[in-house]
């Protein structure tokens, strides 16, 4: 089974976010790791391919730091590593999608798996981007899957409830958390990871100059500091009265 992992870099999900002078997102001093939706499309890979045989190779967008993750992802137990090499900054998900797509649309994937969602920006839409551009079928938020004989049978999170899908491959899916328990790489596996193949791509290669972006960011802001709590005075009904006051005039929620 020839098996395709779309992997992003993602700051850590316990890292404080500031602003630089120019407004941007600062990233110096970051610590970086490999978008967490995205583990569990590398375990289910790892899996699928342990049982089917074939081979997995991990695929990302960024700049060259992005190679360290695809290095933890190699010594997790992927196979090969691909980084398209883009410094422009940020793409947007379509931009990225039609990257992904010219790099894997000679590949002759039987099965493409990323994250359902990156924790950064959520947008959920690389993964059925990818799908629509190569004309491939698609199932998100996935569960459970199950492959065999150039079909799969996948189950997948419908807001609380479940749906059971069955599918022709090629086909792509999106990780939902709960799909399985990542492994953290071994050292065998970190030693392992040095020699693996991991091939670097210019993204103008793939035609990121004829790409133009769909959405575009008008600027950050961090969320306001919370302000103190406000201690009511006098007896019950007094409080009462105040409370309600600034319910109407303050809060404006009544």
């Amino acid at each position: 089974m020839n098996i395709y992992v779309l992997m992003k870099r993602t700051f850590d999900t316990e890292e404080k976010i500031t602003l630089g002078a120019d407004g941007s997102i600062n990233e110096q001093d970051a610590e970086f790791v490999i978008n967490p939706y995205d583990e569990y499309a590398i375990e289910e890979a790892i899996a699928q391919r342990d049982k089917n045989g074939g081979e997995v190779t991990v695929v990302t967008v960024g700049r060259e730091p992005s190679e360290q993750q695809l290095r933890t992802a190699l010594a997790m137990g992927a196979d090969r590593a691909v980084l398209i090499r883009c410094d422009e900054r940020p793409l947007d998900p379509h931009q990225t999608a039609v990257l992904l797509a010219n790099y894997l649309k000679d590949k002759q994937a039987d099965l493409i798996i990323g994250g359902n969602i990156g924790v950064d920006w959520g947008t959920g839409q690389i993964g059925p981007r990818v799908a629509e551009l190569l004309g491939i079928a698609q199932v998100t938020t996935i569960t459970k899957l199950e492959g065999e004989g150039g079909r799969a049978t996948v189950v997948r999170d419908a807001e609380g409830d479940e749906e059971i899908i069955e599918a022709q491959l090629p086909l792509l899916v999106t990780a939902q958390q709960g799909l399985n328990e990542p492994r953290y790489p071994s050292l065998p596996g970190i030693m392992k990871a040095k020699k693996k193949p991991l091939e670097v791509i210019d993204a103008e290669e793939l035609g990121l100059a004829e790409t133009q972006a769909k959405t575009v960011t008008a600027g950050y802001f961090l969320p306001p500091k919370k302000t103190g709590g406000v201690k009511l005075q006098g007896d019950v009904r007094e409080q009462a009265r105040q409370l309600v006051q600034k319910l109407i005039y303050e809060a404006k929620v009544i």
